[in-house]
Order: C-alpha cells, then structure tokens, then sequence
C-alpha cells in the first residue's frame, strides 16, 4: 500500500481545497511537502474552472514547521537545495492568480507561517498560535515576509526570541485578517469562499493583482496600476452586469425596508 499524499488537493465546483497532510509529523514541511505544494499550486493557477483556493491542515496542529529529521546524515548542499525547493514552493503559492486564503488551527511553526503569509489573507481559529525560532534552530528563515507583514522591529523580536505569539496579538499585527471560535473555522472559510467565487473572476483576478503590483510602488504608479486594470475591467464588458446586479440588490433591499 502507498503512503498516503502529504498534500491533499480536491475540487468542489470553483472552490479548490489544498490541505497539508502529515498528521503524524505536526504537518512539519518535507521537502516531498515542499514539491507537492508547488506542482498543485502551479495547476491551480491554470485551472480556469477554479474561483478560489482555501489552505487548510490536517489535525490539531496547521504546520510545526520545517521537518529538520530530514536533514540528519544529509550535506551542507542537500540542506540548501531543499531550503530552496521551499522557497519555490512559496512563490508557487503567492504567484497564484486565484484568490488564496489559508485556514489555521493550533500551532504554525517557521514555515508554517511563510506558507501562510504567502497566501492573499489568513483565518484564524481562536486556539492558533504563532512562533518563529529559526534562529534558535541555527538556521535562517522568515526574516523578509514576516517584516513586510507586521514591520522590522516586531519582526526581530520574534525571530530573536522565538517567543509564541497568540493569535490575538497575530491578529492585532495584521498576520490574520480575522480570528472565529474554534468549532467555526470550517464553516467561515467555506462562507468567505463562496463569496469570493460569486463575483466576477476578471474583477477578483485584477484586484489581486492590482494590489500587489500597487504594494511595491508608490501611489502615484499605484494608481496607474488601478486604472490600467479598470481599463481591463470596462474592455471585458462585465461590469455592465456588476451595475445590475447593484440596482437588483438596491431595489430588492428597498422593498424589505433596508437602507
């Protein structure tokens, strides 16, 4: 019998679900994990089929981070091979056109967090909890996503003093964008899906993409971005259905006494 796959990837109609796989090992990341996420991820962004991807674990524990079992009897090469197999696997995961929004339980461990903070925003359960102790693994990681997510200075004392961080302060930080009772993660992340794959993919995709490309530049070329994709936008004709849809919504909340 073949081991079962460390990563998990099924398709309900636009909503892809991609859910780390190695209970056994706290979902620590191997480099088979590392390749795996990256070849899904690349099928993902291709697959017009698909509206949105949810990231999820499982068992009790998101990701403890980088499986450093792995690395006993290997050399100085292997270890930086594999360290870049990872790094491949994260791009993989931000580079994506769809939306991506990770769900997480428990602890997230090192690369745990890079694979999260690679995706577009994260959902929290309240029991999740954060750490960063690289260093104190006597290596080096997480030091350019985490400062671009919560800035230098907090992103040093993390990394310096491994500390856990609760999800509270997470989210105070802006590493999750929401945090749900425990019981609710399942069902929030399905509720934020649905919505993301109800509205017009070309508006979603260029969204997305507008505010990335926007985060590196200044507002002035930012707002360049935002209007060469609104451009996209009035080309592609949909918008039209966008207003309609509006005015429907309007009216239909106006005959209900909303408003």
């Amino acid at each position: 019998m073949s081991a079962p796959a460390t990563v998990v990837c099924r398709r309900e109609g636009p909503v892809a679900h991609l859910v780390l796989n190695r209970p056994q090992a706290r979902n620590a990341l191997n480099l088979e994990m590392c390749v795996e996420l990256r070849r899904h991820f690349e099928e993902l962004d291709g697959d017009k089929d698909v509206r949105v991807v949810l990231v999820a674990s499982t068992g009790p524990v998101f990701c403890a981070g980088a499986d450093l079992k792995e690395r006993v009897d290997k050399d100085e090469r292997w270890v930086l091979e594999r360290r870049r197999a990872s790094f491949a696997a994260y791009d993989a995961i931000a580079r994506c056109g769809k939306p991506v929004v990770a769900l997480v339980q428990g602890p997230v461990v090192g690369s745990g967090g890079e694979i999260l903070m690679s995706c577009d925003f994260a959902i929290a359960s309240d029991k999740t909890t954060f750490r960063f102790p690289e260093p104190q693994w006597g290596t080096v990681g997480a030091t350019q996503r985490l400062q671009r997510v919560i800035g230098k200075i907090r992103a040093k004392e993390l990394l310096f003093t491994g500390r856990i961080m609760p999800v509270a302060e997470a989210y105070e930080q802006g590493l999750v964008a929401r945090v749900v009772p425990h019981e609710d993660l399942a069902k929030v992340g399905e509720e934020v899906a649905a919505a993301i794959a109800a509205a017009p993919p070309l508006a979603i995709a260029l969204t997305k993409q507008a505010v990335d490309l926007g985060h590196e530049t200044d507002l002035a070329n930012g707002i360049r971005i935002e209007l060469a994709a609104i451009e996209r936008c009035l080309a592609d004709g949909g918008w039209r259905d966008g207003i309609k849809k509006f005015i429907q919504q309007a009216e239909t909340g106006a005959a209900n006494g909303e408003g």
